[in-house]
């Protein structure tokens, strides 16, 4: 299951689904949150969607006759797999439970800036003018959208853990692609290995600080769809293509995300954003974009 490289086209079409697939699943989480507690939540949706993959990756590790993983690959996948899923998707739900889905998107939207900061500290890459020049817009924008700051003290402890969220994600994403690019274990295996690392923290994490409430029909069909559609499918697909995209030109698309979640919040869930605001996330969205396109 997808074991060949994509051409550089389909890589890029099938990108763009899962953000838009990924943008869809904070809608659904919105709605979700209301029987059932984060980090039980994100749990739930990791924990299942593993449980789906599991099958297809021993199968695909048995046919393909793949030697065993060294110990450096397994901590790597580990490392993914705590970064990705249980900080980074942790703190997102999180989010989402005590802030508008505009604003968790546009903080991890800065997700891009963050790459390039570590890119710097970690890996001496220098930044040009004009990186700096997308960086400052982007943290121009987060400014102008959450200006005047008026934010109750369970918005701002919320605020805090995304932020940490983005900087998970900032190292995930340069973890993921050297991971994929190493090309020692398949797309599927990659995914189900993380992914099961991460599920299992947030879901020991979720069931012994929130515990696990009674589920109705309608949360079990959200939790289902997120787990098999917008995660299993998902993720191994968006794994796929950083077999043929670089890290930047993952991020770049991975950016649109700002974009569709505005418009799904608008329409679904009422979450209209101010002209101050939408001003900022341009701004923010455009910072972003400059940034990595000098990468790319």
């Amino acid at each position: 299951m997808f074991s060949k490289q994509s051409s550089r086209p389909v890589a890029i079409l099938l990108a763009l689904v899962v953000t838009l697939l990924w943008a869809s699943s904070w809608v659904l989480i919105k709605v979700g949150l209301a029987d059932i507690p984060a980090l039980t939540f994100a749990g739930l949706r990791y924990g299942l969607a593993f449980l789906c993959l599991l099958p297809f990756a021993v199968r695909s590790s048995i046919i393909g006759s793949r030697p065993r993983l060294p110990a450096r690959a397994w901590a790597q996948l580990a490392a993914l797999g705590i970064t990705l899923y249980a900080l980074t998707q942790g703190a997102q739900f999180v989010g989402l439970a005590h802030l508008p889905a505009l604003t968790v998107s546009l903080l991890l939207n800065l997700t891009s800036p963050a790459v390039a900061l570590l890119g710097v500290v970690f890996l001496s890459e220098r930044l040009t003018a004009v990186q700096w020049a997308g960086i400052l817009l982007a943290l121009a924008g987060a400014v102008l959208y959450f200006t005047p700051v008026s934010l109750p003290a369970g918005e701002t402890r919320a605020l805090i853990i995304v932020l940490i969220g983005v900087l998970a994600n900032a190292l995930s994403s340069v973890l993921g692609r050297q991971v994929n690019r190493s090309g020692y274990a398949s797309p599927l295996v990659v995914t189900s290995v993380s992914m099961g690392v991460g599920a299992l923290i947030l879901t020991a994490s979720g069931i012994t600080l929130q515990g696990l409430p009674g589920l109705t029909l309608r949360t079990w069909v959200i939790v289902g769809w997120l787990a098999v559609v917008n995660t299993a499918v998902a993720f191994t697909l968006w794994n796929h293509t950083l077999r043929t995209l670089r890290a930047a030109e993952s991020s770049i698309i991975n950016g649109t995300m700002l974009i569709h979640i505005a418009v799904l919040a608008w329409i679904f869930l009422g979450e209209q954003p101010t002209l101050r605001q939408g001003i900022g996330m341009l701004a923010a969205g455009a910072g972003t974009l400059i940034v990595q396109l000098r990468r790319s």
